[in-house]
């Protein structure tokens, strides 16, 4: 099979705005959750890679999404050298245009038909990220969006890379985006009771009571080795391994024994042919619902060992920005093989008994020899996914 890295990167986030950025803030413990239980990008600008039309005709999902793909195909330098026709998109979300959906059935419910914007559809799509990237930039390789719910992110990725693997492509823009931050879906996050009461987001603590919802976008550009080395693109770092599963258990609910998450992470090490014990370090999904968090932690255990490796989630800093999220910790991991730096966790104080593992917790960790990382999302409908990194 074809070897795939990672030649760019990019990320819209709420502690954060490109790949060092994010990932500095990460280690240096800031949070962006705010006092009412959100994470927003707040500082973010569309105009930075879009004219004021195409932002007024985009809904923010899409914008967030446009601009992490801009500063990744800058840092990848494409389209510049490479045969159009073979740079594909695979650019996914939860739930696609939500603010355009509640403001455009408002004006509906309230004015009438002449009072919905032409532009509803196509600013509703979910797959309208993926296709205002392809025209940003002049991409005619295959493209779609994924949307799988809080594996969207890794999904996309991970379709990427069998795309390259299967001779389709030999750059694909990969990644997911979100922009969730509404009335109606909070309202109905809350409802659920998903939503942290206390508005606070401490994966793996005793004290976690829910995520905090946040928004972002993350993508990654992913070659072929041979076709990077060749147009002398640094490699960032590698992609070796992919895994997907169906609880098949519940909607919302994870496999109370954690067989998805087993089967994914399981099935990932396969495809990177990588043992348990070269893993060095996990980003887990840990969403700070009591649910995910402990099995998750049993799924990690199971999967590599008792004494397996050090652990941490972004969600403590970011919130859980759905679609976006498995992308966002994607690039968590290529961060922390390119600087041999673990994130913490940011919120955990007292591990949770049933979350125990070595926990990254309070201060970042060195980790100058760290090969091979792990990256978890699991998202509503019981459907998972697991890629694995490796340093260039």
């Amino acid at each position: 099979m074809e070897g795939v890295v990672v030649t760019g990167r990019g990320v819209v986030s709420p502690v954060g705005e490109g790949a060092d950025a994010f990932f500095d803030a990460l280690l240096a413990g800031r949070g962006g959750v705010t006092d009412e239980g959100v994470a927003p990008c707040a500082e973010f600008d569309p105009e930075v890679a879009m004219t004021p039309k195409e932002a007024r005709r985009s809904d923010r999902f899409t914008q967030l999404a446009v601009a992490a793909a801009a500063a990744a195909a800058e840092e990848a330098a494409i389209p510049d050298g490479v045969d159009p026709a073979r740079i594909g998109i695979v650019v996914g979300t939860g739930v696609g245009g939500l603010g355009t959906l509640q403001r455009e059935c408002q004006s509906w419910l309230e004015e009438g038909d002449r009072a919905v914007s032409p532009h509803f559809v196509p600013m509703m799509m979910p797959n309208a990220a993926a296709g205002t990237i392809a025209m940003k930039l002049g991409a005619h390789g295959p493209g779609f969006s994924v949307a799988s719910a809080c594996a969207t992110g890794a999904h996309a990725i991970g379709e990427a890379m069998r795309m390259i693997q299967r001779g389709e492509a030999d750059a694909v823009v990969a990644g997911g985006s979100e922009a969730a931050l509404v009335g109606l879906c909070i309202a109905a996050f809350r409802r659920m009771g998903a939503m942290s009461r206390e508005n606070v987001s401490r994966p793996f603590d005793v004290r976690r009571d829910g995520f905090c919802m946040g928004e972002g976008a993350a993508v990654l550009v992913l070659e072929r080795e041979e076709h990077a080395r060749a147009r002398g693109a640094e490699v960032l770092a590698r992609v070796i391994g992919y895994g997907a599963s169906n609880d098949a258990f519940h909607i919302t609910q994870p496999d109370e024994n954690g067989r998805g998450a087993i089967d994914a992470m399981r099935a990932a090490l396969r495809d990177a042919d990588v043992a348990p014990e070269d893993v060095g370090y996990v980003n887990a999904h840990g969403t700070s619902t009591p649910f995910n968090d402990k099995i998750e932690t049993h799924a990690i255990r199971t999967v590599l060992g008792d004494d397996g490796p050090p652990v941490s989630s972004c969600k403590g800093a970011t919130g859980h920005s759905l679609g976006a999220a498995g992308a966002i910790e994607a690039l968590a991991c290529v961060e922390a093989l390119r600087r041999g730096a673990l994130p913490p966790t940011l919120g955990l104080e007292e591990i949770d008994p049933e979350c125990a593992a070595d926990h990254v917790a309070g201060a970042p960790r060195e980790a100058p020899d760290l090969e091979v990382a792990l990256s978890n999302s699991f998202g509503f409908g019981g459907q998972n996914a697991t890629l694995v990194m490796a340093a260039a």
